[in-house]
């Protein structure tokens, strides 16, 4: 970029004092992660203010209006972002400007607060909760791919599973769900597929290929710990192993997945996953001996693992960067 700058300056296409200030802006850097954490979290404490500002003086104001002015605040930031909105396509298209998809974000959240507020306080779908997921669910889909917003987009995904009945997050996951009941087990492994599905589509098809991380994000975590979840559910039964072989199948696909997209997040997830799943059925054989070797050799094992655990992940990496 300079050579061109003193190529034009060399030709009196340029100034010298036009040349100079140039030159005095190369240090110039960009702020756009700053200032976009900026808008996020101006759209968080206003709905935070507004909720608190809400529930302090519900009393005075009353639900009605409540529900008025979530309305007129949802409908106006979807007016506005359907005003300003680029032509749909499969592709990813760039925000029309700065200010749109935070709008669109703003607008998101107050739908889904306008649908629970409603359902919580007029029981507008009665006894049917599955009604009062399932709307939310279906409009925030069409706003990610109509807007082509990957925040959306994560909501939506967020709000599949609570239609479903679980949560999506890997901590809540790991902490709040109870994996001693079959039925969770098989949501959670229904839910992994149906993520998996739409990352493996969403390429495939060409049709937002962008999307296809969230997607395969969740689909991984939750599938994983399903099928592990399963495993010690099924623990004293020789069913139990087909929960480990449908496992290292599709950590065998992933991990393949992740090579052709040069995703070493995926590796890693891979690795990290298929080292628990070789670790449990590691720690079941060496129990099965009953004495006091095992136990030895079981310490040898986790030190001499985590140690090729790091050679691995490192030679991986190399594959992945020469590949």
């Amino acid at each position: 970029m300079d050579s061109l700058y003193e190529h034009l300056h060399a030709d009196g296409l340029i100034s010298d004092e036009s040349f100079e200030k140039i030159k005095q802006k190369q240090n110039l850097f960009s702020v756009h992660w700053e200032i976009k954490t900026l808008l996020y979290l101006g759209v968080l404490l206003l709905t935070s203010g507004l909720g608190l500002l809400i529930y302090e003086n519900i009393d005075t104001i009353g639900h009605k209006v409540v529900l008025a002015l979530i309305a007129l605040i949802c409908t106006g930031c979807f007016a506005y972002c359907f005003k300003m909105a680029l032509p749909f396509t499969t592709e990813k298209v760039k925000s029309p400007n700065t200010s749109s998809d935070y709008v669109l974000l703003l607008g998101s959240v107050s739908f889904l607060t306008f649908i629970g507020y409603l359902q919580y306080e007029y029981k507008a779908f009665g006894t049917n909760y599955n009604m009062a997921t399932l709307i939310p669910m279906l409009v925030l889909f069409f706003t990610a791919y109509y807007f082509d917003h990957l925040g959306i987009l994560n909501m939506a995904i967020a709000n599949l599973a609570v239609w479903m009945g679980v949560s999506v997050t890997p901590k809540a996951l790991l902490l709040n769900s109870g994996f001693d009941s079959k039925t969770i087990i098989y949501t959670y492994l229904v839910l992994g597929a149906i993520l998996l599905t739409g990352a493996y589509l969403t390429q495939r098809l060409n049709f937002k290929r962008h999307f296809k991380f969230s997607y395969q994000h969740y689909g991984v975590h939750v599938t994983f710990i399903s099928l592990l979840a399963g495993y010690f559910f099924y623990y004293n039964s020789a069913f139990a192993l087909l929960w480990m072989l449908a496992l290292f199948a599709i950590a065998f696909l992933i991990y393949l997945d992740a090579f052709k997209s040069h995703s070493f997040y995926f590796l890693l997830l891979v690795v990290l996953y298929g080292y628990v799943a070789i670790s449990s059925l590691v720690v079941r054989m060496l129990l099965l001996a009953q004495d006091e070797g095992a136990l030895y050799l079981l310490m040898l094992y986790f030190i001499g693992s985590a140690i090729g655990l790091i050679f691995l992940l490192i030679n991986l990496n190399k594959r992945l960067k020469a590949s």
